[in-house]
């Protein structure tokens, strides 16, 4: 209830939600056509997808309740991880999967430390969140001395390139999800 007007902002804050899962999800269009970009210009694409995902979970933060400084928090995360990208002219492929990895990594622990504090079928959906994201930092982390080799010996790969996207890809599907069940929760109560 809205304390000024006596009224539910529930469906107010249910379509600013959905509105940002659905361009996150969007998002991930452009993560996976990666592999065409220029291969001098992915360090800024990656770096313009990041800070525009991360602006649309901060602006999606700001309605949520219960975990509103953690969802705000995920979405500095992924904005400071875009502005490396996008202000470091220099960066190289394999410096974007350490920037990606240590990313995935924190915003897990994040979405993780959210979910103890959601209840219902917004924990499932935050921990399985969190979860992807970890997951996916892990794929990082274990391919990471088979990427650095196969750079070192052929340089940044096509096949390489279309696997980090779809590593991005992912991400923004499983957080832009979560927003989309989110503003299902926020239909019928506070989330």
């Amino acid at each position: 209830m809205n304390a000024d007007t006596g009224t539910n902002d529930g469906n107010g804050r249910a379509g600013r939600l959905a509105a940002s899962g659905w361009l996150i999800i969007t998002l991930s269009a452009g993560a996976i056509a990666l592999p065409l970009v220029d291969p001098g210009n992915e360090a800024l694409v990656i770096g313009a997808m990041l800070v525009v995902a991360g602006v649309i979970e901060l602006a999606a933060a700001t309605v949520r309740h219960q975990t509103r400084l953690l969802a705000m928090l995920a979405g500095a995360i992924t904005i400071a991880a875009g502005l490396l990208f996008a202000t470091d002219p220099a960066t190289h492929f394999l410096s974007t999967l350490t920037i990606i990895m240590g990313w995935l990594f924190v915003r897990s622990l994040i979405l993780a430390a959210s979910a103890m504090l959601e209840r219902g079928s917004a924990r499932r959906w935050t921990a399985l969140s969190a979860a992807t994201d970890f997951i996916l930092a892990a794929a990082l982390a274990i391919g990471f001395s088979i990427s650095t080799l196969v750079v070192a010996l052929f340089g940044a790969t096509e096949d390489l390139v279309t696997s980090f996207a779809w590593v991005l890809a992912i991400s923004f599907i499983a957080t832009g999800t979560l927003l989309l069940e989110l503003a299902s929760c926020a239909r019928a109560e506070d989330v």
